[in-house]
């Protein structure tokens, strides 16, 4: 057994019990290999080789276009997210066996991650990564997660973005044909993304003025009053004759991918630091500033309890002044009165009193 170094790669060399000799190719770290031939003669010595031989041949981008394929899209209305993480995971896994990938490289993927992205995504990334490698073990892909030993990153609290009247303007100033009906229910109904591009006409109601939305994130049916904005996208967007989905491309498929789309309207409007979410954080945002009570702001989008909604209460301050403010007018005419009688009641002990002095 031992570690070689050939064509710019530390490669290590080993037995098993059966005599069949093994060869791995590690990659640029001495060190790396060093470890991983240490896990492989504790592995021998624990009788595991056996997964051994059933997971080299395991390399992490066939695994993970198998998970995507056969969990994420099947199970997640979410899943064109999985796809995006999962690129940019490759980046550091690809061309790496499943069970040589060890928690000291994850640790070193979050440092390194760190210097491009926000921890919130690096998070989100590793969740995933920490869901393939369960779904591995559970497919007997893999023999232990090395995931259970890392720690996520923490998180500032979390943002409320929201468009300001000007940005909204341009925003959809500048949207095309096919992205503006999207942007619009976006805006006004405050849909995710994936229950937008997965609406059906049969869905909405034009006569009721109602969307009903019966796949929710929390699983629970939602019915959202349509405004004359929503209406009208809905009555312009053309009708693919042979799909019942309303966003659907060519083919009749649900559209899944428009970042790109929305990506080059942001640069053209001018708007920074946003994302397509941040379109539901501008409906609930505009509902608390025009007064909407936080119940039926926590109704409308959808949330379970009060917790995700009072992320928008701040917004409600002024409100809350001017309706102090309101009270304060109605009062005035009591306060008056009130002034005019303790006034009175004044006059009543002290001219007495004036009286006496007199005399």
């Amino acid at each position: 057994m031992g570690v070689i170094y050939k064509n710019d790669n530390w490669h290590i060399d080993y037995r098993l019990p059966n005599g069949k000799r093994r060869r791995e190719k590690i990659g640029p770290s001495k060190k790396l290999a060093e470890n991983v031939l240490r896990k492989r003669k504790v592995e021998i010595a624990e009788g595991k080789f056996l997964d051994i031989e059933k997971n080299e041949k395991v390399k992490f981008e066939d695994f993970a276009e198998e998970y995507l394929n056969v969990h994420s899209k099947p199970n997640k209305k979410s899943w064109i997210t999985d796809h995006y993480h999962i690129e940019d995971l490759k980046k550091t896994f690809k061309g790496r066996y499943l069970y040589t990938i060890t928690t000291s490289d994850i640790e070193k993927f979050k440092v390194e991650r760190l210097k491009n992205v926000a921890p919130a995504t690096i998070n989100r990334q590793m969740s995933l990564l920490r869901g393939m490698l369960n779904k591995a073990i559970a497919w007997d892909k893999l023999h232990e997660n090395p995931m259970k030993n890392v720690q996520f990153l923490k998180e500032p609290a979390g943002r409320v973005r929201f468009l300001e009247r000007e940005e909204i303007i341009k925003l959809l100033s500048n949207c095309s044909k096919k992205l503006r009906p999207i942007i619009v229910l976006a805006l006004f109904t405050g849909f995710r993304r994936g229950e937008i591009l997965n609406l059906k006409w049969r869905d909405i109601d034009f006569r009721r003025n109602i969307i009903t939305l019966l796949d929710t994130k929390n699983g629970d049916k939602r019915e959202v009053p349509m405004n004359e904005q929503v209406k009208t996208a809905l009555i312009r967007v053309r009708k693919h004759p042979e799909s019942e989905y309303i966003f659907c491309g060519q083919d009749g498929k649900p559209c899944h991918d428009i970042r790109k789309s929305f990506f080059t309207l942001l640069n053209k409007s001018g708007i920074k630091d946003f994302r397509f979410h941040d379109l539901r954080h501008t409906f609930a945002s505009h509902l608390v500033m025009s007064g909407v009570d936080l119940n039926t702001v926590r109704e409308l989008m959808g949330h379970k309890d009060m917790t995700m909604t009072l992320r928008y209460s701040h917004l409600a301050q002024s409100h809350k002044q001017r309706a102090v403010d309101l009270l304060g007018r109605k009062m005035d005419t009591f306060w008056t009165l009130s002034q005019k009688t303790e006034t009175s009641e004044k006059i009543k002990i002290l001219k007495p009193i004036e009286e006496q002095m007199v005399t």
